[in-house]
């Protein structure tokens, strides 16, 4: 299954998402800040399928976040989340390098299906990735 890097200042917040994710079957890292989700992703050499971060956070948040992991590791997926609709709009411009923004709350379920669809969405594009240069 994939490997799925969370970040997020809240911790009931990070446990529920990891708890929920896992429940797919896939290995979870969680992160309570960008800047440490950046040191995992730098440490581990970007070896995540999924880059999934709130955007309000202390230290470094989800869009600084999502612009260092877009440019050192173009090949993450990134799914941003947020409670609020200031911090929604910050994310508008970023479509070439994020998947989606899902807004909080949210239920077991539709982080779930977030995910599968983002996870989804990675799939598709790295086999297109693999066609267009005659990988496949």
């Amino acid at each position: 299954m994939a490997r799925v890097l969370i970040a997020d200042d809240e911790e009931a917040m990070r446990m529920l998402v990891a708890r929920a994710i896992a429940m797919d079957g896939h290995n979870v890292a969680v992160a309570q800040d960008g800047a440490e989700a950046l040191e995992v992703l730098n440490r581990e050499g970007g070896a995540y399928d999924l880059l999934l971060t709130d955007i309000k956070m202390p230290v470094m948040d989800g869009i600084a976040l999502a612009l260092a992991a877009a440019r050192d590791f173009p090949e993450l997926t990134i799914l941003l989340m947020t409670g609020f609709a200031d911090q929604r709009e910050r994310a508008h411009g970023l479509e070439a390098i994020i998947h989606d923004v899902i807004t909080k709350p949210f239920s077991v379920a539709g982080i779930r299906a977030a995910v599968s669809a983002a996870l989804g969405a990675r799939e598709n594009g790295l086999a297109q990735a693999a066609t267009n240069t005659g990988a496949i």
